[in-house]
């Protein structure tokens, strides 16, 4: 059964497609990339595919190896650790910026995001994809481009280490009263607070990645 693109340049649309595979585990970590199956599958030439695979590459998502092709980026569990402190950084100066720079119709837009999770806590996909939809929010409420596309790639990276820690026993409910918390200082202006409260945040994200990795 052969994809179907969409008008857009052929090697975005295969791109999304592969990174999609990837990051649903599909295509899985060390996995080698059949171009030639693939192109076939996608109706597409080798050029736009390869096209596509120079993107993620760039991303982190694929590695290029000489004389062997492309596979799919292994992301040990050990780097756990230093991409979660990077995006404690990243995501904690967000935080700080929203704080003193967001207006309070935009601090609603995060608390509507936050009441949608509230009501996902029986559906773990849900609650995931809303997640996402609330840390990009607040990432784009800086005006940042760079940071979110930095942010963007480590979440990448840190979901080939390990898909669904937000599974694990208890961590929902946790992320829930972390968000309270941190929401709680935007409103009050506590840039400081609002730092040291996402790396809290971070710090809980990545407890729970390491006991999913370790089951």
């Amino acid at each position: 059964m052969s994809a179907v693109l969409s008008p857009r340049p052929l090697y975005e649309d295969a791109a999304e497609l592969l990174r999609q595979r990837i990051l649903g585990g599909d295509l899985p970590p060390g996995s080698w990339i059949d171009e030639l199956r693939l192109a076939e599958q996608y109706g597409i030439s080798r050029t736009p595919l390869r096209e596509a695979l120079k993107v993620l590459a760039a991303e982190g998502l694929v590695t290029m190896k000489p004389r062997r092709g492309a596979y799919v980026t292994e992301v040990p569990a050990a780097d756990l650790d230093k991409l979660f402190h990077l995006l404690a950084l990243l995501e904690g100066d967000a935080a700080a910026a929203v704080a003193r720079l967001a207006t309070p119709a935009e601090l609603d837009e995060l608390d509507a995001l936050n009441a949608g999770l509230e009501q996902a806590v029986d559906d773990g996909a849900a609650f995931y994809t809303l997640n996402v939809q609330f840390h990009a929010r607040l990432l784009a409420l800086t005006g940042n481009p760079w940071q979110t596309q930095l942010v963007n790639d480590l979440r990448r990276l840190i979901q080939l280490a390990l898909v669904g820690s937000l599974g694990t026993a208890g961590r929902i409910q946790d992320s829930l009263r972390e968000h309270r918390a941190l929401l709680a200082a935007l409103r009050q202006r506590d840039a400081d607070g609002a730092t040291a409260l996402m790396r809290d945040h971070m710090r809980g994200a990545l407890a729970a990645a390491r006991q999913r990795s370790s089951q």
